[in-house]
């Protein structure tokens, strides 16, 4: 959501940025591990934010999908069109997802092999 205001900044968004930048370097000894197991099962997860920017009255979009119990692919992006229902935002989001899934399902399923 910081990335919004790249291009005209405020006083409040130097301030988040800073505590950005002071958990990033609070946490930059810590990784994520993946372990192999014998079952590999893909699980996705998503949400949607009605109207969550104040700007423009758009929702937001966030998706994660987990294999083997470790994070494989995140997103969370503001919706491209305006919403007129949480359900809808949520429909939205499940879309999204499900597209990202297909997309990338040649990937996950290649692990089978391994």
């Amino acid at each position: 959501m910081l990335g919004r205001y790249l291009s005209n900044p405020e006083s409040q968004h130097w301030k988040v940025a800073k505590k950005v930048l002071r958990y990033l370097q609070a946490t930059k000894d810590l990784m994520l591990t993946y372990r192999r197991i014998n079952i590999l099962d893909v699980v996705g997860f998503c949400d949607a934010d009605f109207a969550s920017c104040i700007d423009d009255k758009k929702s937001t979009t966030s998706y994660i999908f987990v294999m083997t119990r470790g994070i494989v692919s995140w997103k969370s992006v503001k919706q491209m069109l305006t919403t007129s229902s949480t359900m809808e935002a949520e429909y939205v989001a499940c879309y999204e997802a499900c597209s990202h899934a297909f997309m990338d399902a040649e990937f996950y399923f290649s692990f089978e092999s391994c």
